[in-house]
């Protein structure tokens, strides 16, 4: 889209905005087409990639980019498995995954992360989303070892304490 990102509505109901939840979901896909050594149209999915980072960097990853404020606050929600659903925690795994640089846009999210931190060093699992699963192994309000590990990853990936 023009503002950068993706928005699966766009042929569907005419979106004019981009969607967080479209947008990682486009570059976790890339990242691994990427990943799996394939080339084809490799400047395009680069530019793609590149204008889809800065998308989310502009909104801090969960703050309107016009008014400053949250989104949608079940982008701070923990979750896992995060189904189709952006949050902030995606997007963090995601960056560190990926390979990408610290960007001072991300300290509003990593200042969320941090303050959502138990006692012993855990994260819960804050939601969970609706829908069939295979095996339940954690539940919503409880220490996490999926968001633990994910959150874990973030802070070695970009030096953080």
């Amino acid at each position: 889209m023009p503002d950068g990102g993706f928005n699966c509505r766009t042929t569907r109901s005419g979106a004019k905005h981009s969607s967080l939840h479209s947008t990682i979901s486009v570059l976790e896909g890339f990242t691994e087409f990427q990943k799996a050594g394939y080339t084809y149209r490799k400047a395009e999915i680069l530019s793609a990639q590149k204008s889809s980072i800065e998308f989310i960097l502009l909104h801090q990853l969960f703050l309107s980019d016009r008014t400053g404020q949250i989104i949608n606050k079940d982008f701070l929600k923990l979750t896992y498995p995060c189904r189709w659903k952006y949050d902030i925690l995606r997007a963090m795994d995601f960056f560190q995954y990926a390979g990408i640089e610290w960007d001072d846009r991300m300290k509003a999210a990593i200042d969320v992360l941090k303050s959502k931190r138990n006692n012993e060093g855990s994260w819960n699992i804050q939601a969970a989303h609706p829908g069939q699963v295979h095996v339940n192994m954690e539940k919503a309000g409880k220490p996490s070892r999926w968001n633990t590990l994910r959150v874990l990853r973030v802070m070695k990936h970009f030096e953080i304490e």
